[in-house]
């Protein structure tokens, strides 16, 4: 059984800086792709940022490019999500997700992956 973990979630001011963690059970990028995704109000759910090939590949959004890093520990099988110089829009609810299929391939639609965690809320204050 799959199951992924948020935390690291908080409020900070813009210019600010926020690392997630994802916590994952049950699932290796073997089996796929992982992603951070976030939703903020009244919008549909973004990608962010994944992760593929077995790890060997990094993406990201345009809009977090040169701010957010992915990276992962495999030993602790734990996803995280740096973050830094924070704007306000970067506000929302952040998922982590896990995808099964081709590893070389990581799409952008939420409604490709199959696991996802709880959310963890990022609020940036101007």
């Amino acid at each position: 059984q799959v199951q992924l973990v948020e935390s690291g979630g908080g409020s900070v001011q813009a210019g600010g800086s926020l690392t997630l963690s994802c916590a994952t059970s049950g699932y290796t990028l073997s089996s796929g792709c992982m992603a951070w995704f976030r939703q903020a109000p009244g919008k549909e759910r973004e990608k962010v940022a994944s992760i593929y090939n077995r790890g060997d590949n990094t993406a990201y959004a345009d809009s977090v490019k040169g701010r957010f890093t992915l990276s992962r520990d495999s030993a602790k099988n734990t996803l995280y999500l740096q973050m830094n110089s924070l704007k306000p829009e970067d506000t929302a609810i952040y998922y982590c997700a896990a995808r099964i299929g081709p590893t070389w391939l990581c799409p952008l639609a939420a409604q490709t992956f199959n696991y996802w965690g709880q959310g963890t809320q990022v609020t940036i204050s101007s």
